[in-house]
């Protein structure tokens, strides 16, 4: 019943934009939409005990197909969003099986190294790339002879994709799937011996997650119009743990709740950008020390192990 509620008030929050009828509320709502589901993918990575640093690379790659097979090879818009999830989850599916036998900090390591050479690949192939100078004169999303141009139709389409990952991620969760992927992470010996492939669950998993962070990438990049390496950084990495550890990891509502506390942070400290971090951290304290299960834990306790 909490849920539900919940889930009905996050349903009247996503209105306050047309309520508001402001423009810059509705770039900070459309910017939610877009990380909700970036952190639905660190979620299920969460899920299966790996803490992966490439899932800002992830973006960045669908970000970027989405935007050059658009713009260099003419491709419709809407077969290069899809196109930049499929390129995400293929470089996942090829890392996966070398990755994904190493567990604990030095996945983190291995995955933070991978989103670091992908940055400077986005750095310094200025041809392709960019460069730090960016890309520029990306063209609007448009399907069947439909443009989006304003600020509210693409608030409508990341929202759309937003419902559409949570879904996906709930109905794994509530699936069989869902209790493999967590003995995975609580006893990955249990779940081998009643015949689990543990490798290819979590290759599953990276591969899965990296195409839903392709897609954000790619709405992202047709609705701000240009990109550039540094917004797939290694911040971008540390806001999606932040935006899981907030909200909770415990269920797929976690990372929405995280995403709407986190991501306007930084407009909301405008006013105080010398103390930014420092806000930031003392927010993240607060929430490990008094609410260490995050806010969705408050509205869902976690189910009680059997003994």
């Amino acid at each position: 019943m909490k849920r539900l509620v919940l889930l009905a008030a996050i349903g009247l929050l996503a209105t306050v934009p047309w309520i508001a009828n402001n423009r810059y509320v509705f770039h900070i709502a459309t910017m939610i939409a877009i990380m909700a589901p970036l952190a639905l993918s660190m979620n299920l990575m969460l899920r299966i005990g790996q803490l992966s640093m490439a899932h800002s690379a992830f973006m960045g790659i669908g970000a970027y197909a989405s935007a050059l097979l658009t713009m260099r090879l003419g491709l419709p818009p809407v077969a290069s969003l899809a196109s930049g999830g499929l390129m995400a989850a293929l470089v996942a599916l090829l890392l996966g099986p070398v990755f994904l036998r190493i567990k604990g900090v030095y996945f983190v390591l291995l995955t933070y190294a991978f989103g670091q050479i992908v940055n400077l690949v986005f750095q310094e192939w200025t041809s392709l790339f960019g460069g730090n100078s960016g890309l520029y004169g990306i063209p609007k999303f448009s399907l069947a002879g439909y443009r989006l141009t304003a600020v509210p139709q693409y608030y409508v389409f990341a929202l759309l994709f937003t419902a559409l990952a949570y879904w996906m991620v709930r109905a794994i969760e509530r699936s069989d799937i869902g209790a493999i992927l967590q003995s995975l992470n609580e006893d990955e010996m249990l779940s081998r011996s009643i015949g689990a492939d543990a490798l290819a669950w979590r290759i599953a998993v990276f591969t899965f997650s990296a195409a839903i962070a392709g897609v954000s990438g790619g709405i992202y990049a047709f609705y701000i119009g240009f990109l550039s390496p540094q917004a797939f950084g290694f911040q971008l990495s540390v806001d999606l743990v932040v935006m899981n550890v907030i909200g909770g990891t415990s269920a797929a509502l976690g990372p929405l709740l995280g995403a709407i506390v986190v991501v306007p942070l930084p407009e909301l400290l405008r006013e105080a950008r010398q103390y930014q971090l420092l806000i930031y951290g003392l927010c993240l304290m607060v929430f490990l020390i008094f609410i260490k299960q995050g806010l969705v834990s408050l509205v869902d306790r976690p189910r009680r192990k059997p003994a």
